[in-house]
């Protein structure tokens, strides 16, 4: 199968067009640095070459001219003193010619012209100099003066233009830099504009690559998928352009059959929906009726129910006030059977509305002191404690939101049950406590009675549900299922702790108040950054006291506040005995 550049993948063109563009730049790189380095190279003539050998070209001919100085000051007045000049003239002179020397670096023109004016100099000494300084020196300053001819300074004057042509020739190889410094500097600004039109161009065919390439595919692609998104499910979305764009467009074109696919079955959902939806308000409108009925059935059990239910149990109760001891045992045995049986069925009728009042008739949610209710369940509780020489603690508990007259009826179900299944012969002791559990507050009824096996923790919160004979523990069986949904309808949940070792531990939370996990919180912050334990009111049990106005009965009751090391009062205590 034969491929042509329409089936290239888009990353393949644009790789084939960066490397184009990369190829050609890095050549411009390339020949910009030979041409960079030739232009340093000319500079660097200029500067650390011709320049310095023009200087030194000055000194060399002002060391010749003070040579001749010299020699004509000699001859003119026989001072030895006036050949030092000569002999630093001629030190000089053999310094710069071999520092110049040092600079020719091959520039063979420079090089005959430093010669000459070497040669010219040998000559000018060895001709005029020398004899000068030795006619002098022996027939003193007329036999010097005398040597001193227009020939001699003919001579000098040849020395002077040799050292002038060497400026010229230094003068010349500095323009010939110069004139090739520009050349390669144009060179330079001519292959910069050529990279930058390169980038251009470059940039411009990408530009117009992509367009083509990729936002006239991806703008087609985009109004397709808008026809789709507008409701035009059965659309068939084409791609065109690189293969990635035509396998993204078969990609989008299978989603979009899933959904159409996945939309028929959504109204064939919505249609049964639809029906299951008729039919269940179908049911909630008979849910309704029949929860008018059961109020209604409520009224009459709260009303006419009970009515011959009184006037059932008092016949019987006044038969059994009468006739007691009058008629035989079995007749006075019915009598007690009918009292009984009439008494429990008021009770189980009562337990019943309380049960199915829960949540249906609410007084709204306030903030209640748990404190101020356990005063008011030993209160209600209190023949019960007498009865059974009972002990009711309980340690500091917190405020929540709820109703406080079911809150009351929750905690005094849990004390009356503790003393109800209380052990023979063993003083019930109940204490009720609280600890906060992240946003919950966790409340414990602890007893020391005959405890609850595991396998019936669970059962024990089931209306009607009993462990005994209500011959050996009297009850309806519908306290705790009470207990249960009062604690569901505050947002809680109830347990039985099977890890007590002794008697039976009744655990249910509460949501806390946002104040409280924040003071939590907080404390508990404070105690990570200190490292010790953070001071303030514990969170947990047997905190502070409830409050001191607690309901007890007069005389039957007695209260012991204890203070604790903090400075705060500690445990209640209701003791009855």
């Amino acid at each position: 199968m034969r491929f042509g550049i329409h089936d290239w993948t888009l990353r393949r063109r644009v790789a084939l067009l960066l490397a184009l563009v990369t190829l050609i730049l890095v050549g411009l790189a390339g020949t910009a640095a030979a041409v960079a380095a030739q232009n340093r190279n000319q500079i660097d003539a200029i500067l650390n070459k011709t320049g310095p050998l023009r200087v030194q070209g000055q000194e060399l001919l002002s060391a010749l001219l003070e040579q001749e100085t010299a020699v004509r000051g000699y001859a003119g007045s026989g001072d030895r003193g006036d050949l030092a000049s000569y002999d630093d003239g001629l030190k000089q002179e053999r310094e710069r010619i071999a520092s110049m020397r040092a600079l020719l670096d091959g520039d063979r023109a420079i090089a005959d012209e430093l010669d000459r004016v070497e040669a010219r100099a040998a000559q000018w000494r060895e001709t005029v100099a020398v004899p000068v300084i030795a006619a002098t020196n022996e027939g003193g300053p007329d036999a010097g003066q005398a040597l001193v001819t227009d020939e001699a300074r003919q001579q000098f004057d040849q020395v002077r233009g040799a050292a002038d042509g060497l400026q010229r020739e230094i003068l010349a190889a500095r323009e010939r830099n110069a004139v090739e410094v520009r050349r390669s500097s144009n060179e330079l600004a001519v292959l910069l504009v050529v990279a930058a039109a390169v980038v251009a161009i470059a940039g411009l065919a990408l530009v117009l690559s992509l367009d083509r390439m990729v936002i006239r595919p991806l703008t087609d692609l985009a109004t397709q998928v808008r026809e789709v998104a507008e409701g035009d499910y059965q659309h068939r979305i084409a791609g065109s352009g690189p293969p990635e764009f035509v396998h993204l467009s078969d990609d989008v074109d299978a989603m979009r059959r899933k959904i159409a696919k996945d939309l028929d079955e959504v109204r064939e959902a919505r249609e049964r929906i639809e029906w299951v939806n008729s039919q269940l308000q179908k049911q909630a409108e008979e849910l309704t009726r029949s929860n008018r009925d059961l109020e209604q059935f409520a009224y009459v059990a709260s009303h006419d129910l009970q009515e011959p239910l009184r006037k059932v149990a008092s016949f019987c109760q006044l038969l059994q006030r009468r006739y007691a001891g009058q008629l035989d045992e079995r007749a006075d045995q019915y009598i007690a059977f009918a009292v009984d049986g009439a008494q429990r069925m008021q009770r189980l009728i009562n337990d019943l509305l309380a049960f199915s009042r829960i949540g249906r008739l609410t007084t709204g949610f306030t903030e209640v002191d748990l404190n101020k209710v356990m005063g008011d369940v030993a209160g209600q509780t209190e023949a019960a404690r007498q009865y059974a020489d009972a002990e009711l603690t309980w340690g500091e508990l917190p405020v929540i939101r709820g109703e406080e007259p079911l809150l009351t009826n929750l905690l005094a179900n849990l004390v009356s049950n503790s003393i109800k299944f209380r052990r023979p012969d063993v003083p019930p002791k109940v204490h009720v406590s609280a600890r906060l559990v992240g946003d919950e507050w966790e409340i414990s009824c602890q007893d020391n009675g005959i405890g609850i096996e595991p396998e019936f923790a669970d059962k024990i919160f089931v209306i009607f549900q009993r462990l005994h004979a209500k011959d050996a523990y009297p009850g309806t069986g519908i306290g705790l299922a009470i207990v249960k949904k009062i604690a569901e309808y505050h947002g809680g949940h109830v347990w039985v702790d099977t890890g007590t070792e002794e008697g039976t531990a009744i655990r249910f939370t509460l949501p806390a108040l946002p104040e409280d996990v924040e003071a939590a919180a907080r404390e508990t912050e404070a105690t990570a950054q200190d490292g010790t334990p953070a001071t303030g009111e514990p969170t947990g049990t047997d905190g502070q006291t409830a409050d001191a106005d607690a309901a007890t009965a007069p005389g039957s009751a007695e209260r012991t506040d204890v203070v604790s090391e903090g400075g705060r009062t500690g445990g209640m205590r209701e003791t009855v005995g």
